[in-house]
């Protein structure tokens, strides 16, 4: 039987189109057995253009701070004042220096109305004053009425017209309180005194008074049993002043730092 020609060249196509299938479905199956190959990218890498933030460095450990502390340095010792008035002040400064809890004795002047008096001005008695020293001690170390104990015993607390061989009001024996307590110290001390019989002939007339503003005396004379111990000795012998403390209190007066010096 004779094909038709149009019949034979769509078989032509059909045949045509069975081969190409078969090649496609051949390339296919070889590929989908080859193995899977590495992604370019790689894992937990974003990809180039991705939004998504790099993961954070591991935190260091911060180092602990030092730990506080409260501890403060020791505070300095509070310190207080007191000011006698005892006759010539090179001899009361030398009674209290040395005294343990003493760290200051000053002579100088006070009790009147000059402003910043000069030596020769108080000793002319026109200023009120009168020559005394001023006392910075640690009251945890000494008391005020062991203070006042030395006062008493190195004057003569019954001369009116100043002390020893000095005469005139510059030279008066006075309390200057400097403290409510540091006043009803001074007066029970003094009471004390006046109600208990002892040696004394006389009144005790040492007054006791509110402290008013105190004047360094001039340098010279300041440390004058110390500075000019030739002198000082020889005044005090002069003036009889350890006889009369003899007679008052049964000792010669106190006189720190020479007392030091000649027990080494």
């Amino acid at each position: 039987m004779r094909i038709h020609p149009l019949t034979a060249a769509a078989a032509a196509l059909l045949v045509s189109i069975l081969v190409s299938a078969s090649a496609i479905a051949a390339g296919a199956a070889t590929q989908a057995s080859q193995p899977a190959t590495k992604s370019a990218t790689p894992v937990g890498t974003a990809p180039v253009g991705s939004d998504t933030k790099p993961a954070p460095e591991p935190a260091v450990a911060a180092r602990p701070a030092a730990p506080a502390t409260d501890a403060k340095p020791a505070a300095a010792p509070a310190l207080e004042k007191a000011i006698f008035a005892g006759g010539c002040f090179w001899c009361e400064e030398s009674a209290f220096t040395d005294l343990p809890g003493v760290t200051k004795v000053v002579s100088g002047y006070t009790g009147g109305n000059k402003v910043n008096p000069t030596y020769e001005e108080v000793s002319s008695g026109m200023t009120g004053h009168a020559e005394s020293v001023e006392i910075t001690y640690d009251p945890k170390k000494l008391s005020y009425t062991q203070l006042l104990d030395v006062f008493w015993h190195n004057t003569d607390p019954t001369q009116s017209d100043g002390q020893f061989c000095d005469i005139g009001s510059q030279y008066r024996s006075e309390i200057f309180y400097t403290t409510p307590e540091q006043k009803r110290l001074a007066e029970e001390s003094k009471q004390k005194l006046m109600s208990t019989p002892q040696r004394f002939k006389g009144k005790i007339v040492t007054k006791i008074v509110a402290a008013t503003a105190f004047y360094p005396a001039e340098d010279y004379h300041q440390g004058y049993c110390r500075t000019h111990a030739d002198r000082y000795q020889a005044y005090r012998e002069g003036c009889e002043r350890d006889k009369r403390l003899i007679q008052l209190w049964g000792k010669p007066g106190r006189q720190g730092e020479l007392e030091s010096a000649a027990a080494h």
